[in-house]
């Protein structure tokens, strides 16, 4: 017996009874997951749609994205569908971005904008690099390569770690590899990107994935330098119909697995019993008293200080309030959703617009006296560039990121202009931006449909800490078993999963999550992805199956049922 297998077990010996609060990503991976391991899973969820903070808004023939846009770790993706009996290619049609993306930097007063186009290509990369600063390129091959083993290391023992075994951490691999780690893990990417290029463009380039983490470069440990394996070599890639593609297709693989979707369905107690979690109490939008849905295992994937400071009673929190006054909530963000008629070639399907003062826009969303850098380092999002599905024929589709503190008080957005005046000053700025950055003078006269959302609409929607955007950041005490565990530590049968909980943030680590899941359900204590299921094999059975072969599902679509009825 290998030690990977002594860390297995079981799944239990009977079909747990398990209610899924929050129909994001992380909650329809999980029961997804648990439904096709044969368990009786009930997901509520308070809005009247599936997705969560990946949501999707429609006018006037445009498409948006309301959240997660970049594509990247497919191999995560690829793992998760696998574990389901399918594949990406049977759920949804994946596209490589060819380039992955384009930087703008902000030019000196009456200079022209520079810009560098990526490709996620290591050999790209290098000529791009060695192009902008010679020497450059054989730094940067170097710098990937470490990236690219530090992600592997990461895969192997971090990312899908449940923390429940010590011997865990104290594999052949990460040993052999601990020097280096220790390195990674105190000093700054921002410091270990500037001992690969000199020049600022080159380096704010090293530096944004922090921005994927929910952090700043200056804080975030070099270990996550690993960012740069995804965007400049791995790939970026973009799924027909968005990630609302991606949302849809777990959602029907859950129900054909058995799972129940409730929509409209606001839980308000987690309710427990001599230390165990005994089920949930939830109501519907029409007010008619509450409903109970008991449980075996209650799994909250809503924001994990909503799920502690809300839902649980005092005597049942994992955390004080000294926890959540020291927590790091990572950035706020202003959003803007654009249609535009005509054409917008300078912008790719990924543009990134990075300031000068680079340390400054960091300080300023971070720092103690928070306030919206001016100007901000945005992010543009193009998906007409490549799915013709996102906007009518002669128009385009933009979403911007605008980074911002974690603070309600900046406000709410609205439809064409309604927001609160901040967020629509904000948004106003972000436009010119573009506009002047990109070359498109015109750009605020074209625009044909306008929605914004701010920090307090993340607050208000999705329940997020301090109206944060994305999650706590990924500072040191902020990552891996720091960042806390997927089982609680005081109410048996509880657990949690997404992005506010572990691994971390962004939807892959969100069905990394929904794994641990899994993981905990079965009693496997190991440190990798779980097997995979041979193509065309019999998968492992059910907790509750007795004939020992269930054959993978393809999926087909299956009704919505709200809190009100089926529909």
């Amino acid at each position: 017996m290998t030690a990977a297998d002594a860390g297995r077990a079981a799944s239990p010996a009977r079909p747990l009874r398990v209610a899924v609060v929050g129909g994001g990503i992380s909650g329809l991976a999980s029961a997804a997951l648990l439904a096709h391991e044969g368990h009786d899973v009930t997901l509520l969820e308070r809005h009247d749609v599936l997705g969560g903070r990946a949501g999707r808004w429609e006018s006037a023939g445009f498409v948006f994205d309301t959240g997660p846009s970049w594509y990247l770790m497919p191999e995560v993706f690829e793992h998760f569908f696998r574990l389901l009996g399918t594949t990406t290619a049977e759920q949804y049609d994946l596209v490589r971005l060819d380039p992955a993306y384009r930087v703008l930097f902000e030019p000196p007063p009456g200079k022209p904008v520079d810009e560098l186009v990526v490709r996620s290509d290591r050999e790209a990369t290098a000529a791009s690099f060695e192009r902008v600063e010679p020497g450059a390129g054989a730094r940067i091959t170097r710098y990937l390569e470490s990236a690219e083993q530090t992600y592997a290391t990461a895969v192997d023992a971090f990312l899908y770690n449940p923390f429940r075994d010590v011997r865990t951490l104290l594999s052949r691999p990460v040993l052999r590899r601990l020097p280096t780690l220790a390195r990674l893990l105190t000093t700054s990417m921002h410091r270990h990107a500037g001992r690969a290029v000199s020049d600022s463009r080159l380096h704010r380039v090293l530096d944004y994935p922090a921005v994927f983490l929910g952090a700043s470069p200056f804080t975030a440990p070099a270990m996550y330098h690993l960012m740069s394996h995804m965007d400049l070599a791995d790939g970026v890639f973009h799924p027909r119909g968005g990630f609302s593609a991606v949302v849809d297709s777990i959602q029907r693989l859950a129900r054909a697995h058995g799972a129940t979707l409730i929509t409209g369905a606001d839980v308000t107690r987690i309710e427990t019993r001599d230390g165990r979690a005994t089920g949930v109490r939830w109501r519907d939008a029409s007010g008619d008293g509450e409903h109970r849905q008991g449980a075996d295992l209650v799994v909250s994937t809503a924001d994990l200080h909503h799920t502690e400071t809300e839902l649980l009673v005092p005597g049942s929190r994992d955390r004080s309030r000294r926890h959540w006054r020291r927590l790091d909530p990572g950035p706020g963000a202003v959003l803007v959703m654009l249609g535009v008629t005509g054409d917008l070639p300078r912008l790719e399907h990924h543009t990134l617009l990075l300031a000068e003062d680079w340390r400054a826009g960091f300080e300023q969303i971070f720092g103690p006296d928070a306030q919206v850098p001016e100007p901000p380092s945005l992010y543009v999002c193009r998906p007409s560039a490549t799915d013709p599905s996102a906007a009518p024929d002669g128009h385009e589709n933009l979403f911007v990121l605008v980074p911002v503190p974690a603070r309600t008080d900046i406000g709410s957005g609205g439809i064409d202009g309604s927001g609160d005046e901040r967020v629509e000053r904000i948004a106003d700025a972000a436009i010119e931006q573009v506009a002047r950055w990109a070359g498109i003078p015109d750009l605020a006269e074209r625009v044909v449909v306008r929605r914004t959302v701010g920090p307090r609409d993340f607050e208000r929607d999705f329940s997020s800490f301090r109206g944060g955007a994305l999650g706590p950041a990924h500072t040191l005490r902020q990552s891996a078993f720091l960042r806390g565990r997927t089982a609680s530590r005081r109410v048996a049968g509880l657990v949690t999963a997404g992005a506010t909980s572990v691994p971390g943030i962004g939807v892959p680590m969100c069905l990394i999550s929904a794994e641990l899941v899994l993981k905990h359900v079965r009693g496997d204590r190991t440190a990798g992805p779980l097997p995979e299921p041979a193509r065309g094999a019999p998968v492992m059975p059910g907790a509750g199956d007795s004939s020992g072969a269930r054959e993978p599902v393809t999926a087909s679509p299956g009704p919505d049922v709200h809190a009100g009825g089926p529909r």
